[in-house]
């Protein structure tokens, strides 16, 4: 077992179990290891070594393990980023058009697919609890907001530009290109005007 146990560790104490299996860890294995208390099933598919830290962030950190092409945006990026007051009651992800959306029972999730280029754009991977997360930077998280303000809400996306113009190394010009991507240039610079 202690080999096996090795193979977790390596991995920041978290795998998904088709990714254990792939290294070496045979099924039947995780089970024994379950039973003997020494892997907790965090969700459906994923294993933590219990003497691991719960993630700090696990619906992320599960989420990313279950939906590599994930990309956190939206109300859970700007949650991230702190750009918002609201908490996120579900974790919106995107994913390319031709992915389909995964059947996920929790967490909450909502999935938006976006084009290619607009999928690519402003992808910055983050190390949370050992799992490389993927989340939309400020700047394309706030011009997401206003593509998708019909979702979200034109007040949630003004609060996440307020918010943003507060906070240190900001770049205009960034977001702009961003919203160039997503076509509301013409939507978000009013308020760029209105706020600078």
């Amino acid at each position: 077992m202690a080999n096996y146990k090795r193979i977790f560790t390596a991995n920041s104490g978290i795998l998904r179990a088709s990714k254990a299996i792939e290294l070496g860890v045979p099924k039947h294995v995780l089970y024994e290891m379950m039973k003997t208390g020494e892997l907790v099933r965090e969700a459906q598919g994923i294993y933590r070594l219990s003497e691991t830290p719960m993630p700090g962030n696990p619906d992320l950190v599960n989420l990313s393990l279950r939906v590599p092409k994930a990309v956190f945006c939206l109300i859970s990026a700007l949650y991230f980023h702190e750009l918002t007051t609201q908490i996120p009651h579900e974790e919106y992800f995107a994913l390319p058009r031709d992915v389909k959306t995964p059947k996920i029972q929790y967490p909450p999730i909502r999935v938006f697919h976006f084009s290619k280029e607009s999928y690519q754009a402003g992808i910055v991977e983050h190390d949370l609890d050992g799992v490389k997360v993927k989340i939309y930077d400020r700047e394309k998280t706030i011009a997401d907001c206003f593509k998708f303000r019909q979702k979200v809400g034109m007040d949630v996306a003004i609060e996440a530009v307020k918010d943003y113009l507060r906070q240190p190394k900001m770049d205009v010009h960034k977001l702009l290109e961003y919203a160039k991507i997503n076509r509301v240039e013409k939507v978000m610079r009013p308020y760029l005007e209105a706020l600078i």
